[in-house]
C-alpha cells in the first residue's frame, strides 16, 4: 500500500480525456460521504484498457494521488501461484486491507493474467486463476459501490477477458488510452524532472 503515490494529474501528459472522465470518480473518493447522501452510485470497477506503454498504471497512481487516498496495487500475474487457494488467498487479504483503508483505489495491473476467458487456459494452473478470478467477482459483488473503495484494473488485451468481469456492477465502465500520435512528444514529470518520450 502507498499511503500517497504523489503524483497527481499534472504528472500524467497526452490523456486529458481519461483524466476528464475520472475527475466525478476523484471527487467521490476525496468525499464518498457526499456522494451517498445524494444516493449517486459511482461504477464498483473500470477497465484501462490500451498498447503496452500508454500511461494505464501512472493514469492509476495519478487518480489516487489527486484524491488523497491510498493505493493498492498488485498485478494479476502476482495472484497465480502454484499452490491452489493461494491467489484466491491473496485476493481476500487485498480487499480486506482495501475496506479497511477506505476510501482507497486497488489497481490490478495485466487483469488477463487472471481474468481470461474462463475454461480458455492450459495446464494444471488454470484451476488456480479460476478460483482467483471467482474470488474478484466475489469481493467485488461483496461491497456497495459507495464503500470507497474503487478498483482499477488494466489489460492491453480486453478481448480475451471473460465476459463476467465486465457485467454491471463489475468493471462496467472502460477507459480506452491509446498511443499519442506519431512524432507527438509525451512529457511526463518524474521526481528528478521532466522525462520526454517520444513515440
Amino acid at each position: 500500500m502507498e499511503p500517497n503515490t504523489g503524483i497527481t494529474f499534472d504528472d500524467v501528459a497526452g490523456v486529458d480525456e481519461a483524466k476528464q472522465d475520472f475527475e466525478e470518480i476523484v471527487e467521490f473518493l476525496k468525499t464518498p460521504e457526499k456522494f451517498s447522501a445524494l444516493g449517486a452510485k459511482i461504477p464498483k470497477g473500470v477497465l484501462l484498457t490500451g498498447p503496452p506503454g500508454t500511461g494505464k498504471t501512472l493514469l492509476a497512481k495519478a487518480i489516487a494521488g489527486e484524491a488523497g487516498v491510498p493505493f493498492f496495487s498488485l498485478s494479476g500475474s502476482e495472484f497465480i501461484e502454484m499452490f491452489v487457494g493461494v491467489g484466491a488467498s491473496r485476493v481476500r487479504d487485498l480487499f480486506h486491507k482495501a475496506k479497511a483503508n477506505s476510501p482507497c483505489l486497488v489497481f490490478i495491473d495485466e487483469i488477463d493474467a487472471v481474468g481470461r476467458i474462463r475454461g480458455t487456459g492450459l495446464g494444471g494452473g488454470n484451476d488456480e486463476r479460476e478460483q482467483t478470478l471467482n474470488q474478484i467477482l466475489t469481493e467485488m459483488d461483496g461491497f456497495a459501490g459507495n464503500t470507497g473503495v474503487l478498483v482499477i484494473a488494466a489489460t492491453n488485451r480486453p478481448e480475451i477477458l471473460d465476459a463476467a468481469l465486465v457485467r454491471p456492477g463489475r468493471f462496467d465502465r472502460q477507459v480506452c488510452l491509446v498511443n499519442p500520435q506519431a512524432g507527438h512528444i509525451n512529457r511526463t514529470r518524474t521526481g528528478l524532472g521532466i522525462t520526454y518520450i517520444l513515440t
